[in-house]
């Protein structure tokens, strides 16, 4: 059998390198030899002079002729990058930076493309080169101006927003119902039909003071939500309503004539459609049923699964919500599509708090000890560590069998804030049905955990 010899090198893995060339005018483009060829030849010269490196030219054109580099609706650009998507191209060589693009954002914007995909970029008349660590500190150099900028105009996009809007102009966005848009005059202007329907949902909150059932009756009355037609021509068409909608429009202010900005107020230039009056009054019964009790059940309902548990019929989230019934403190995870649909749109609905949490313990209580899993969780322990290039760091089969079997006699003494880190360390999701729940593991919570147990029981014995 023949053995490598210590002489012999590993064969050099091929470079496909990707040229690109631009020139901002048509003039001369069909002249036998041209500007882009005149960049493609010292381009080809480049790559050539890194044969050693394993690069090769792609045969491929992409000239584009005619097209400035102040924007990225480049026809040989846009099949560049598509080609970077699809995993062609190693590296993108161009005579100058800015054959690329004149635009610092835009350039910012193709060089993420690049990274992403893991494709170098090359200027061969600058010496800008990403696979040399002082090719990557210029392009860090570069990013941050692109970030500054960035900054920058976000920062007179904001400023122009706020003064337009303290004067109470329209400041663009799809229009609400009640209005629709002038774009001549960038007004709001008053729509009679949709504004008597807005008029009808305050009037109608105010005398049965619910979200869930106001959505269930204009439902049942045949009303939609807003349709409208947006500046490309592209037509949005209204939908049933949901308590959310009801809340929205209960909480617009444009309806009395005003503008927000940052919380503030400001008199709009569009015409009030709701009387103060009955604003007021829709109001009072909002702050007493609706905002006080969600301040109160975020922070007084205690929630061993926030955040992980999903209603796997709807795909949605099932958030902590309680009721009180006769003084006594009931607790439950409640469908968000279930919450603005009815309870009938969704066969889970809600769930006893206490035993979906009971129910998803008990589950990751009997994973923690089976063997089976604990060869994995051993495996993916030591993968991770390997990985993160930890030194010292090592585990063994039995550290992880007597680190996660030490939890289970424990837990019950556990206090709930504990129970409740460990639940949202080691669990990813948990997914529920009507007849039943899946916990899926998060893997990198199980390192960190046995890793955290085999200290805490390392000191305990050094003591």
């Amino acid at each position: 059998m023949r053995r490598q010899s210590d002489t012999e090198q590993a064969p050099i893995q091929r470079v496909r390198c990707a040229i690109y060339t631009r020139k901002s005018t048509d003039e001369n483009l069909d002249a036998e030899f041209n500007s882009l060829d005149a960049q493609r030849e010292s381009a080809e010269a480049y790559v050539a002079s890194q044969r050693h490196e394993g690069w090769v030219a792609l045969p491929t054109r992409y000239d584009d002729g005619g097209f400035s580099g102040g924007n990225l609706e480049r026809p040989a650009l846009r099949r560049l990058l598509d080609d970077v998507e699809a995993d062609r191209i190693d590296c993108v060589v161009v005579y100058k930076v800015d054959r690329l693009s004149r635009s610092l954002l835009d350039f910012a914007r193709i060089i993420g493309i690049f990274e992403r995909k893991q494709v170098s970029f090359v200027s061969v008349t600058q010496q800008f080169n990403t696979t040399t660590s002082m090719g990557r500190l210029v392009l860090n150099i570069l990013l941050s101006f692109a970030q500054f900028e960035r900054e920058i105009i976000g920062e007179r996009i904001r400023d122009k927003v706020a003064a337009t809007k303290r004067k109470g102009k329209y400041t663009g966005g799809p229009p609400v119902l009640g209005y629709d848009v002038d774009r001549e005059r960038k007004r709001l202007v008053v729509n009679p039909k949709e504004a008597e329907l807005v008029r009808h949902v305050f009037s109608r909150f105010v005398q049965i003071g619910s979200t869930s059932e106001l959505a269930k009756e204009l439902n049942a009355q045949g009303f939609t939500t807003k349709t409208w037609t947006a500046k490309n021509g592209n037509r949005h068409v209204g939908g049933p309503w949901n308590k959310m909608h009801v809340y929205r429009i209960l909480n617009n202010p444009i309806y009395i004539g005003e503008v927000t900005h940052r919380e503030k107020r400001y008199p709009g230039e569009h015409e009030a459609v709701v009387p103060r009056p009955l604003w007021d009054k829709a109001h009072v019964i909002l702050g007493n049923n609706y905002r006080a009790r969600g301040v109160e059940t975020r922070t007084k309902t205690p929630a061993l699964l926030r955040g992980i548990l999903r209603c796997a019929h709807c795909g949605c989230a099932m958030g902590p919500t309680y009721t009180k019934k006769r003084g006594r403190f009931y607790r439950y995870y409640l469908c968000v599509h279930a919450s603005k649909n009815g309870h009938d749109s969704c066969p889970t609905r809600s769930l006893s708090a206490g035993e979906i949490e009971h129910t998803v313990v008990d589950q990751l209580r009997a994973i923690l000890r089976a063997p089976e899993f604990l060869a994995k969780t051993y495996r993916s322990a030591r993968a991770q560590a390997e990985e993160q290039g930890i030194e010292g760091v090592t585990f063994s089969e039995q550290d992880v069998v007597n680190a996660l079997c030490s939890l289970d006699p424990i837990w019950d003494q556990l206090f709930p804030d504990e129970r409740t880190r460990i639940v949202q360390l080691l669990v990813k999701q948990v997914d529920v049905y009507p007849d039943r729940a899946q916990v899926h593991i998060r893997a990198e919570g199980l390192t960190s955990l046995v890793a955290e147990l085999r200290d805490e029981s390392e000191q305990e014995t050094a003591v």
